[in-house]
């Protein structure tokens, strides 16, 4: 059964720093492409960060670039996202994203990030 669970997500002021983690199980995660979304309430999802199964690659949204870095443990199977300077604007559920080909593509159940002004 795949299972992504993602933990680390609070209440933090702005200016402040957390780290976001989703522990994998039930695919061969070394395989698969790793991201994080997030979804802010009345928005659409969209795609913060991804890094390539090995971890050679990463690539950022706009919004984040020098703030948020994604990596990769394959030996715990755990994907993280290290947020720092973090901003009002980002503000959002964060979801763990698994994906490989066209036919496999697995979601968390998301971690709410709350950042007060």
């Amino acid at each position: 059964q795949v299972q992504l669970v993602e933990s680390g997500g609070g209440l933090v002021q702005a200016g402040g720093s957390l780290r976001l983690s989703c522990a994998a199980s039930g695919f061969t995660f070394s395989s698969y492409g790793m991201s994080w979304y997030r979804q802010a309430p009345g928005k659409e999802r969209e795609l913060v960060a991804v890094i390539s199964s090995f971890g050679g690659n990463t690539n950022y949204a706009d919004s984040v670039k020098g703030r948020f870095t994604i990596s990769r443990d394959n030996a715990k199977n755990t994907v993280y996202l290290q947020m720092n300077s973090l901003k009002p604007e980002d503000t959002a559920v964060y979801y763990c994203n698994a994906r490989y080909g066209f036919m496999y593509d697995y979601w968390g159940q998301g971690t709410q990030v709350t950042v007060s002004s």
